[in-house]
């Protein structure tokens, strides 16, 4: 499957931006510049301006299109404005845009029911926040609560928020912060064969790596703890996909010392897999919590933490309020995102694009020595480039330069990774095989340059 020696086009789409007329893009990056905190960050040497999107789609102040191939960090599942998503809403702000917990609404008692129906047996109760970092911090906080236990296992080159707990959560170069060193969180080993710490390989490894967490509970632990939380496929990490065996051996140690098991679904759930609803799902295990956010609401600030009867019961130990947590406007959203995912066959979207795409990736790998591995499953896809493939040095310069090239060509990507040097791909779920072909032809041609 060879690029086409066609000049790369983007597909035909039959939506039409409207033409922009707000302030241009040298004034915003002006006032951002004087009035934004630092602390916010932007992609590319030239930053981009984004003001409409359609579903798979972005247009920027110009009106040039790109493919969105990074959804928004993940975040848009079943595609930009979606117009099933935005009348629901539409309809909802109009009639009642906020009212807390204290009172009944039916959005979410409705929210709650329909992701129950989606989750593994027992796990039926929901609390609602307002972002993946929240949940995360809900989830600690209900373990620590109902075990008794206060230390916390956590993966290395895992992400889970930008909140205080959850960066001490977070083992992941310049995304923590030394601002909780007291959290009692430890980190173990991923399953990241393609660089293994114990320069093994599997299955003849007998997967050391997730032995590991034994080590560190008996070792840097009381030998109990509260809970293991990781992902099932690393997001930020760079999409690391471990060996079917990998959660299913941790989640058994983890067990054996008294502690609950969290699984973060942030990044890879909600069908983006493919092959499941649930990331987790495809190494054949059952977490105690799961931990939502992004893909939950189509772009919404939502996210949840979802557990059992008894496990959801300590959050009445405490009054704990969030003011903005299920509030009738995400609920909407939220709900309306689920049932988008059904009633279009976007999980099954998911699995065909994503094996479609996966294959054209693997076919450049064959074809450029700056890709050392492809990985990932369905639309949640990780290509991880390297200037030496027998060094595997990192290639974090070119994968820079690859990102700058391909938003040239109307392509947006992501990149993360240890060191920065792994592109992420993951679109709304939405797109096509049109969409993926130019994609691949565009990192085709780009590969070709950089290297």
């Amino acid at each position: 499957m060879k690029a086409s020696s066609k000049p790369l086009q983007l597909p035909i789409v039959d939506h039409q931006a409207t033409p922009y007329e707000g302030p241009s893009r040298d004034e915003v990056l002006a006032l951002r510049n004087q009035y934004v905190s630092p602390g916010v960050i932007m992609y590319y040497r030239e930053p981009l301006m984004v003001v409409e999107g359609h579903m798979q789609y972005l247009w920027d102040d110009r009106g040039r299109r790109y493919l969105d191939a990074f959804a928004g960090i993940v975040t848009v599942s079943v595609g930009h404005c979606h117009p099933t998503i935005v009348e629901r809403v539409r309809e909802q702000v109009g009639r009642l845009q906020h009212t807390t917990t204290i009172y009944l609404h039916p959005t979410i008692a409705q929210f709650a029911e329909k992701l129950s129906s989606k989750m593994p047996q027992g796990l039926t109760r929901s609390y609602f926040t307002n972002s993946g970092s929240e949940a995360n911090e809900v989830a600690i906080l209900s373990a620590r609560e109902y075990t008794g236990h206060q230390d916390v296992v956590a993966q290395r080159n895992g992400y889970h928020g930008g909140t205080s707990t959850s960066m001490s959560l977070t083992a992941h170069g310049t995304w923590k912060f030394p601002s909780n060193t007291r959290a009692n969180v430890h980190h173990t080993h991923a399953g990241y064969c393609y660089r293994c710490p114990y320069g093994l390989e599997y299955p003849s490894c007998d997967l050391k790596c997730a032995y590991d967490i034994k080590s560190v509970i008996e070792y840097q632990t009381p030998g109990e703890i509260s809970c293991f939380i990781g992902e099932p496929i690393q997001g930020v990490g760079g999409v690391v996909t471990p060996p079917k065996e990998f959660f299913q051996i941790v989640y058994d140690i983890v067990r054996q010392h008294g502690g609950l098991c969290i699984a973060d679904e942030v990044q890879g759930g909600f069908g983006r897999t493919g092959h499941h609803y649930w990331s987790h799902q495809n190494w054949d295990v059952v977490p105690d919590i799961i931990t939502m956010a992004k893909g939950i609401g189509n772009g919404a600030p939502l996210g949840a933490m979802t557990t059992t009867d008894a496990i959801s019961e300590v959050m009445t130990n405490r009054i704990h309020f969030n003011t903005f947590g299920g509030n009738p406007i995400s609920m909407t959203q939220g709900l309306a995102t689920l049932e988008v995912i059904d009633a279009e066959n976007i999980q099954q979207n998911a699995k065909d694009v994503g094996n479609h795409l996966k294959a054209r990736l693997l076919d450049l790998q064959q074809r450029h020595p700056l890709i050392g591995e492809v990985r990932g499953l369905g639309l949640m896809l990780g290509v991880e480039l390297v200037t030496d493939r027998q060094s595997k040095e990192p290639a974090s310069k070119e994968a820079a330069e690859v990102m700058e090239q391909c938003r040239i060509r109307g392509l947006i990507i992501g990149k993360g990774g240890l060191k920065g040097n792994t592109l992420r791909i993951k679109p709304p779920m939405c797109i096509t095989t049109d969409d993926a072909d130019f994609l691949a032809d565009c990192l085709d041609e780009v590969l070709g340059i950089v290297a």
